[in-house]
C-alpha cells in the first residue's frame, strides 16, 4: 500500500553544493525532457533520521534508455555503470529506475531492464527503510513497503523475499546497517539471511561491508548480526560461545566509543579476536583485510584480566598505546598513562647509538638492547612516572 506525506524542507540540512547540483540536474531534465526526478535510497532514510546526507541517488522517470543516455551526455555526466543505467554528476548518482533478475553467480550476476514505475523500481531494494522515495516535484515522501513504520521501530526488514535472497551481499549489508543505524533485524529477514550462501562474494566487497560495520555507532549490534546470522561461521569457520559473545558485546558497547577516533575502526577486531577461537590472521584473510589492518592486528597479544605494567610497556615498545588497537581497553589506558607510554613509546634509557659508541655492533648490539629492555621490564613497578 502506498503512503505519502509532504516534506517541503528536505534540503534544509543538505550542503549548498549538493543543493546546487540537484537543482541544476532537475531543472535541466524537467525543462528539456519533461522528466520527473526522485531521490531514493539512503539519503531519504538518513534525512528522516536526522543524520548527515552526503550522497544523493537520483532516479529519473519518463525517459527511455536512449533518451536518458543522450540527456546525460548533454548534462556532462559520466557513465559509471552504463549497463545499470547509472551516471555520475558531481556528488550525484543519476539512474533510470530499474528492475533486476538473477541470471548468474555473484554479486553482479543480474540482468537489468528499465522499470515501469516507482513501486516496481523500489522492489529491488534490500530493506524497506532503503526503499523510501522523495518526489522532487511534489515534495512528498513516498513509501510502498512500510519503510516509515520500520524506520520508527528501528527495524531492518526485507522488501521482497524473492528478490532479497538473490543478492548475497545483503547478508553483510544487514550486519553493517545494524551497526551503523542501531537497528534490529526482523526475524523473517534473519531467517532469509541464514539461507543465503556467501561463497560467491569477492573479497573486496566483503571487506567493504565489514569496514562500514567497524565504523558504526553501535558496533555491538553488528556483532549480534555477525554471530546470529552465521556470518562468522561461514566466512572463517567459527563463532563466539555465548559467554564470550556477551562479554565482547558489552566491551564493544562501552569501550570502542572511548578509544581515540583513528583507532576505532580497528577496535572491533581487537576485542573480537580476544574471544575468538579462530586465529586473527585467518579472520583477516577471510574478510580480505588490507595491509593496514594486518599490520595493526595480526600480532595483537591476548589481554589478561589483570594486565601488568610490564605487559603494557612491552607492547608500547614501538609506539604509544594511543596509536594501537589496544587503546580501547580502559585497564591498559590507565597503566599506559601512569607509565608515560600513552602517547610515547617505552624508553629503555639507552639508544643503539650509545651502545655502538661503547663497542657493540651487529648481533651483539641487538642482544644487548634486548637484555636492557628485559631488565627494565623486570624492574618495572607501579611507582612509574605519572
Amino acid at each position: 500500500m502506498k503512503h505519502t506525506f509532504l516534506f517541503p524542507n528536505f534540503f534544509s540540512t543538505v550542503s549548498p553544493q549538493l543543493k546546487i547540483q540537484i537543482e541544476r540536474v532537475c531543472v535541466f531534465l524537467e525543462r528539456e525532457y519533461s522528466a520527473r526526478c526522485c531521490l531514493v535510497g539512503g539519503a531519504v532514510r538518513d534525512r528522516l533520521l536526522g543524520r548527515p546526507v552526503k550522497d544523493l541517488d537520483l532516479e529519473v522517470y519518463g525517459l527511455d534508455p536512449e533518451t536518458f543516455a543522450e540527456a546525460m551526455v548533454r548534462l556532462g555526466a559520466n557513465g559509471v555503470g552504463k549497463s545499470f543505467f547509472v551516471y555520475k554528476y558531481g556528488d550525484l548518482d543519476i539512474a533510470l529506475p530499474r528492475r533486476e533478475k538473477k541470471v548468474g553467480r555473484g554479486h553482479r550476476g543480474f540482468a537489468v531492464e528499465p522499470a515501469r514505475d516507482e513501486r516496481e523500481a523500489s522492489r529491488r531494494r534490500d530493506f524497506t527503510v532503503n526503499a523510501l522515495i522523495y518526489d522532487l516535484r511534489s515534495r512528498r515522501i513516498v513509501d510502498y513497503w512500510g519503510g516509515l513504520e520500520d524506520l520508527g521501530a528501528k527495524r531492518l526488514r526485507r522488501v521482497d523475499p524473492e528478490t532479497f535472497i538473490e543478492d548475497s551481499l545483503r547478508v553483510l549489508r544487514a550486519m553493517q546497517f545494524a551497526a551503523r543505524l542501531g537497528f534490529r533485524i526482523e526475524e523473517e529477514t534473519c531467517r532469509l539471511c541464514r539461507r543465503i550462501p556467501l561463497d560467491d562474494l569477492p573479497g573486496s566487497r566483503i571487506f567493504g561491508e565489514f569496514e562500514k560495520m567497524f565504523g558504526g555507532e553501535r558496533p555491538h549490534y553488528g556483532l549480534y548480526a555477525l554471530e546470529t546470522l552465521g556470518i562468522s561461521r561461514r566466512l572463517w569457520g567459527g563463532g563466539l560461545e555465548r559467554k564470550a559473545f556477551v562479554r565482547a558485546a558489552r566491551e564493544m558497547a562501552r569501550w570502542i566509543p572511548e578509544a581515540p577516533e583513528p583507532m576505532r575502526p580497528y577496535c572491533f577486531l581487537a576485542i573480537y579476536t580476544q574471544y575468538s577461537p579462530v586465529p586473527t590472521i585467518e579472520i583477516l584473510e577471510a574478510i580480505d583485510a588490507p595491509n593496514r589492518y594486518r599490520r595493526l592486528l595480526e600480532s595483537l597479544p591476548k589481554v589478561l584480566p589483570n594486565p601488568t605494567p610490564a605487559f603494557v610497556a612491552d607492547y608500547a615498545r614501538k609506539t604509544g598505546l594511543k596509536d594501537t588497537p589496544l587503546s580501547c581497553f580502559p585497564s591498559l589506558r590507565r597503566i599506559a598513562r601512569r607509565l608515560g607510554v600513552w602517547e610515547h613509546p617505552f624508553e629503555i634509557g639507552v639508544s643503539p647509538r650509545e651502545l655502538m659508541e661503547r663497542g657493540f655492533s651487529g648481533k651483539a648490539l641487538g642482544e644487548e638492547l634486548e637484555r636492557i629492555r628485559r631488565e627494565k621490564l623486570a624492574d618495572l613497578a607501579w611507582e612509574a612516572p605519572r
